[in-house]
């Protein structure tokens, strides 16, 4: 049992000689009146029992009654010891234990027997961490976490933005940014973010299998998305990401992310992302980075200013970040993206290839070697063929062919213009052969002909011309249709040597309608009197 210190002891028995109350002595010592009561009890017995104690002089109190020894039984279940030994190697839990010995063994004990007997004999050995040590610059770690609550621009609603940390895993020096959205841009520019707020970049990176990193995961060839890779790259960084379900690997980080929403954010709001992130700014500079590390018992920015010497130095010019797609070669040997063509040779017609779109370039490359194969400037308006002369090809296709003959179709002077595009364009000019025929289905025929006469006499070859010129010749066609005819307007004439009396008109119509009812009642009669032959 517990026992008071000597001095406090003999406090006690001062103050209850001096007729103090238990409740005051228990507001100058702090021991509760409980155990005031129980040391009172044992003076006075002290007292009785020792008559040549002088009044006045504080009592001295008994040691307390040592333990009772405990009497060691022997369990009931220890007869079936060999079996429940054999039962747990099999991981069985300890009520299908219990079943077992009450149907198969005759056991009359009680479940909580057997439940402590289990207990005794399951070893639960603690789990054994390894402390990793890294050099100076040598591992950083990366995840995300969720930031405080900030008000959405333009309404008075709040919500959690994602929190991007990274840890230098030797300074325990760390980068912290709140974002809306994330995307596979977001979370490389992120990384490139924090290795310029470090001043460098660290050999490897340390990552969960998220989808703005790793594609497919895999404990022996993760892939990672194409921006991340080309951006780690870029810098000169391993990317080693850590088994599923295994947070251990990244620990720094993660314990990055709770201390930062602990203290730093715990109970806060921010009316823009701006605020939060300057507010994470001012606390790792002036409280985190100020701080004794627990482990190392050292300043963390005095860490830092170890390691920083050490990190990747950083190129001159930051990452430049893409979009890629699939597309398909057409029979041009060329590539269609946004609505402009570009030469991808020495990619087979028909062959798929990757393109990437830089800001002001692209690239096209092997689908499944990822080798460069053509780079070109963007085209600043749709329609443009990026395609030198000598590449372009001259043969007719069946596709040529085809529309050769719905050109021909609608007219001479179109099969001649279309043929005019081709010698002079190549299978590159088939686009503007498909939309030249391709008219028939908003303008009349003879109107598209007309046009492209009148486009091969101007030496204008092409569909934007033709085009133009076919509105203009429908517009003036319906303003003539919509032109009040000037005939119509004329006052009509009365008298002409061809124009009768109107007497005689009279006449005529007269006789004709007797003529028709004298025929139609002579044919009735005739009915009538005809014989009926049977």
């Amino acid at each position: 049992m517990n026992v008071l210190k000597p001095h406090l002891q003999t406090t006690i028995s001062t103050l209850l000689e001096s007729n103090t109350s238990h409740r005051q002595i228990e507001r100058v010592t702090g021991i509760d009146r409980k155990t005031i009561r129980t040391y009172a009890k044992r003076i006075e017995e002290f007292k009785s029992n020792s008559p040549g104690v002088a009044t006045g002089t504080p009592a001295q109190i008994p040691p307390p009654r040592p333990p009772a020894q405990l009497k060691l039984t022997t369990s009931i279940c220890e007869p079936h010891r060999a079996f429940i030994e054999a039962q747990l190697r099999f991981k069985r839990n300890y009520m299908a234990i219990y079943q077992d010995l009450v149907d198969s063994h005759g056991f009359g004990g009680a479940y909580n027997s057997v439940k402590r007997f289990c207990g005794g004999l399951c070893k639960h050995e603690p789990e054994q961490f390894d402390r990793l040590q890294f050099a100076p610059g040598e591992e950083a770690q990366v995840d995300y976490g969720e930031g405080a609550l900030t008000r959405v621009a333009g309404t008075d609603r709040f919500r959690k933005p994602r929190l991007f940390v990274m840890t230098l895993r030797y300074s325990r020096r760390s980068f912290r940014r709140v974002v809306w959205k994330s995307s596979q841009e977001t979370w490389a520019r992120l990384h490139e973010e924090a290795w310029r707020y470090f001043g460098g970049a660290c050999r490897y990176v340390v990552l969960d299998n998220l989808k703005e990193g790793v594609i497919k995961p895999d404990l022996y060839e993760p892939e990672l998305n194409a921006v991340y890779a080309a951006t780690l790259k870029h810098y000169g960084v391993v990317a080693d990401p850590a088994r599923v379900c295994d947070p251990n690997r990244k620990g720094t980080v993660e314990h990055a992310i709770g201390h930062t929403q602990a203290t730093a954010l715990k109970g806060r709001r921010f009316e823009s992302i701006e605020e939060q992130n300057q507010h994470l700014e001012h606390w790792e500079t002036k409280w985190a980075a100020q701080r004794i590390h627990g482990s190392e018992r050292r300043q963390v920015e005095a860490m830092f200013q170890e390691e920083k010497p050490n990190l990747l130095p950083l190129p001159l010019l930051g990452m430049q970040y893409f979009t890629e797609g699939q597309y398909t070669v057409n029979d041009d040997s060329c590539v269609r993206v946004e609505h402009s063509s570009y030469a991808a040779r020495p990619a087979p017609i028909g062959s798929r290839v990757l393109v990437r779109l830089f800001a002001r370039r692209l690239e096209i490359r092997d689908l499944k070697t990822q080798a460069l194969l053509r780079s070109h400037d963007r085209a600043e308006k749709p329609g443009t063929v990026v395609l030198p002369m000598n590449e372009r090809v001259f043969n007719p296709s069946r596709e040529t062919q085809r529309i050769l003959s719905q050109a021909k179709a609608i007219g001479v002077a179109t099969h001649k213009l279309c043929e005019t595009l081709f010698e002079r364009e190549g299978r590159v000019g088939q686009r503007q052969m498909w939309g030249i025929v391709g008219l028939v289905r908003r303008y009349p025929r003879r109107l598209i002909e007309a046009a492209c006469e009148r486009a091969m006499d101007e030496g204008v070859c092409s569909y934007g011309h033709v085009k133009t010129l076919t509105e203009q010749l429908t517009a003036q066609a319906l303003a003539l249709l919509d032109a009040p005819n000037s005939e119509a307007s004329c006052p009509l004439t009365q008298s002409h040597a061809l124009i009768r009396a109107g007497d005689d008109y009279a006449d005529l119509f007269t006789l004709g309608a007797h003529t028709s009812a004298t025929l139609a009642a002579t044919q009735a009669q005739a009915q009538v009197e005809a014989p009926v032959w049977h």
